[in-house]
């Protein structure tokens, strides 16, 4: 733990002038505010420092616009991209007239769910370890008006630049679609761009572990980092996301976390792994199913209960349900194993050792603002241990060769983003147990995805629809 004092002395010893202060908006991007040193004092981590919150995306009108960040000196670190030295430090938002943390704020919505944990008398500590996949391109390019809409993407490792002239020529090494995971350099062709990566998170603070090509041809990778308690962990997601864009720039390439910006290819999820623990004891080994405890199974069967409303939240884009297709190794069976990834819930191998007992949730992806779809998680396995809700028996068959008849039993993930808000519309109630997510953050969740993703979608002519109808 650091304390405001240790901060201030740090920015005092190490002549600090600017301050960064980011904190997350409601859709998961962080924002940012640079102050100058002597704005900041033993307050700003209390009271906090004021702002207007009207221009925020899904936040306030302009009638009630005041706010205020307020610090958490255990987030400082000293911001690397930077020309002047910047001490940057993440904030969660606070009511200016009252000091109580911001209904929707969602690092505030992720502390309640700890709270809640912890007062219910289930655990005292949660644990998440997320695993972000995403792309590394050289160029992008989109656009959409009344006349066209467009998107190019491209990088000199794809498949689809086999046959391209190339300055110097064209050295062949492109990974063949779905056999990105994992060739040596020269095949892998961004090994020191992800070192960089890698240990520059460890410079933050982040506690790594590796880094690896991922399956699609095109530059899809990912880094790993250790879990950590539930808020740790969303804060390390968002330093992961906020490096690998940065280095990735200094490289002069470009990043995105889109679940499925390449046609064709596996795209990009973010299994997360998650336990509860109490007394320093895990509560998740057993004697059940893969080592389960009873705890477990129950937390497992409020997941898949509630997957299709919880999807709005841990897949909340309509690009997140172009991954969530069959055939790319996309979780898209509500189900659980104990060595199958196409199921939903896998229970990963961990030997004799019960501390490191957890289930791993594959449907999330790194486009979910990670203090709600971490908090959400946590919620829809609560009320599964609160109702003892039974998952069913697992499925350790292969789900791709499974007889019609079979698969039709096996319940499936939601096909679009609206047919995820229309479920969360219908079952919501998980989430506001407890007063951890309020009616009116879901209601303004459904509305803003409706009204900004969903209908704009429908309005406009998509590329493909001209090659199937222009001619009819």
């Amino acid at each position: 733990m650091t304390t405001p004092k240790e901060v201030l002395k740090l920015i005092q010893d190490q002549k600090i002038q600017m301050i960064d202060l980011k904190f997350i908006d409601m859709l998961g991007t962080w924002q940012h505010l640079t102050m100058f040193q002597n704005q900041i004092d033993e307050s700003s981590f209390t009271e906090g420092v004021p702002f207007d919150g009207s221009s925020i995306r899904g936040w306030k009108g302009i009638e009630a616009s005041d706010m205020t960040m307020v610090l958490d000196p255990n987030t400082a670190w000293i911001d690397p991209f930077m020309a002047e030295p910047t001490l940057s430090i993440v904030c969660s938002i606070a009511e200016p007239r009252t000091g109580e943390p911001y209904d929707r704020c969602p690092r505030s919505i992720a502390q309640r769910a700890v709270d809640y944990v912890i007062s219910s008398g289930v655990g005292d500590t949660v644990f998440f370890g997320p695993e972000a996949e995403f792309f590394i391109f050289d160029d992008v390019r989109f656009d959409q008006n009344a006349s066209s809409g467009y998107y190019y993407v491209d990088s000199i490792e794809a498949k689809w630049n086999s046959g391209r002239s190339e300055a110097g020529g064209n050295l062949g090494y492109k990974p063949r679609f779905k056999e990105g995971y994992f060739p040596v350099p020269p095949t892998d062709t961004f090994q020191d761009m992800r070192t960089e990566m890698l240990l520059t998170m460890a410079k933050l603070g982040v506690p790594i572990e590796k880094h690896h090509h991922e399956v699609a041809t095109g530059g899809q990778c990912e880094l790993g980092f250790k879990f950590g308690k539930l808020i740790e962990a969303a804060d390390w997601l968002m330093i992961y996301k906020y490096v690998i864009k940065n280095v990735a720039k200094k490289y002069g390439r470009t990043v995105t976390f889109m679940p499925k910006p390449v046609f064709g290819d596996n795209g990009s999820g973010m299994h997360c792994h998650q336990s509860i623990w109490k007394d320093g004891q895990p509560l998740f080994a057993g004697d059940k199913y893969a080592g389960l405890s009873d705890m477990a199974l129950h937390y497992i069967g409020g997941i898949l209960k509630h997957a299709p409303a919880l999807l709005a939240i841990t897949n909340p884009t309509t690009n997140s349900y172009k991954r969530l297709v069959p055939g790319y190794e996309a979780p898209v069976n509500l189900a659980y194993s104990q060595g199958n990834r196409s199921a939903s819930i896998r229970i990963p191998l961990s030997g004799t050792n019960p501390k490191a007992k957890r289930l791993e949730f594959r449907c999330p992806d790194a486009t979910s603002n990670p203090y709600l779809a971490f908090a959400a998680m946590l919620c829809a396995g609560l009320d599964g241990i609160k109702n003892k809700i039974d998952p069913g028996e697992p499925l350790d068959k292969n789900i791709y060769e499974l007889s019609p008849e079979e698969l039709a039993k096996v319940p499936s993930t939601p096909g679009s983003l609206d047919a995820a808000l229309e479920a969360l519309e219908k079952d919501h109630s998980f989430l506001t147990a407890g007063g951890i997510f309020s009616e009116d953050f879901i209601q303004n969740w459904i509305a803003y995805k409706l009204d900004n993703e969903v209908n704009p979608m429908r309005l406009r002519p998509h590329p493909h629809e001209f090659a199937l109808y222009y001619d009819c």
